[in-house]
């Protein structure tokens, strides 16, 4: 059995390969039943959640997803994100790895966008603005940026000293990356907008938006949470991860149902749809696409998988 951790992950995982594997996973598809998603109390803190996202592919590996997310660990300078992943062989069920879950959830998210990216972004994308500060952002900018030829991103936070600090980080010759506090103005000079945040509240207006923008949503995980307002949802033509993830879980999706602002027929489809050819992204240049992510477990198959083939493959190499 293989143990990799954080850092092995992330290195296993570059995004060209992994939004690859992606794509591929979806043309075939998994078994993916629903996801166990349970509230966990915490004294005297917000409600923990402890999610269990199992998938398989008959006869090749069966993934179990164990995660934690406490929402307040920001404020104690911890990760919200805790857990892991154990790869299982398809027909023998003997355990062939064990992987820090954090960072596979990382990297198969950031490159689940990506993907949505390489359908509903224009092809000629160089400003990117990442809403949020939080793990995810750093795999979200690196991402798209193998997507598209981003070669200047803007970072916004609730704290602008986080962004500032992020933005030094990942700021180099072939990628200025710098902080702003105007979020509006940010929105309408961007050509793809990414959210990754624990946002009750929307936090993009949809009268904000350009002309041939790409909203891309990662936070908002929960009916409850809300990172774009309705106005984003009436102007874009929306995709999702899952449909049936986005239906029960994203309350970007939920809340404009809900209220009857979106319906069903409204969603133009899914990344099945969009990885097989079945639906078209992008229509035309001047068109707002929106992508809502929720995470699905045959996301994180594809990369586990991944992870562990590439893994054995350096090793292969390391002892030639």
């Amino acid at each position: 059995m293989r143990v990799l951790g954080y850092s092995e992950v992330v290195a296993a995982l570059d995004p060209p390969s992994l939004v690859e594997a992606l794509r591929q996973m979806f043309r075939a598809g998994a078994e993916t039943p629903a996801r166990h998603h349970h509230a966990i109390p915490v004294p005297g803190r917000p409600d923990a959640s402890l999610l269990l996202m199992p998938a398989w592919q008959a006869g090749r590996q069966i993934g179990v997803k164990l995660v934690t997310v406490f929402p307040d660990n920001a404020a104690r300078q911890e990760p919200s994100l805790g857990g892991a992943y154990v790869l299982l062989d398809g027909q023998t069920g003997r355990t062939l790895a064990l992987m820090d879950g954090p960072a596979l959830t990382l990297r198969r998210t950031a490159a689940a966008s990506a993907l949505a990216a390489s359908y509903l972004a224009r092809p000629d994308c160089e400003r990117l603005l990442m809403v949020g500060t939080g793990a995810l952002a750093a795999h979200l900018i690196e991402a798209h940026a193998s997507v598209r030829p981003i070669v200047n991103v803007l970072v916004w936070g609730r704290n602008p000293e986080k962004a500032a600090k992020l933005a030094r980080r990942l700021d180099r010759r072939n990628l200025k990356v710098a902080a702003t506090t105007d979020l509006a103005n940010a929105v309408r000079g961007a050509h793809i907008v990414s959210c990754a945040t624990l946002s009750e509240e929307p936090l993009i207006a949809g009268h904000w938006l350009p002309l041939g923008v790409h909203l891309d949503l990662v936070g908002g995980f929960r009916p409850e949470m809300r990172e774009a307002d309705d106005d984003c949802v009436r102007r874009a033509r929306i995709f999702v991860d899952t449909r049936a993830g986005a239906l029960g879980e994203a309350g970007d999706i939920v809340q404009p149902l809900n209220s009857g602002v979106l319906h069903e027929d409204d969603i133009a489809g899914d990344l099945f749809d969009l990885a097989r050819g079945s639906r078209a992204g992008r229509r035309y240049h001047d068109q707002i696409t929106l992508f809502k992510s929720v995470g699905s477990a045959l996301e994180d198959l594809a990369a586990a998988r991944l992870a562990l083939e590439n893994v054995r493959h350096s090793s292969a190499h390391s002892t030639l």
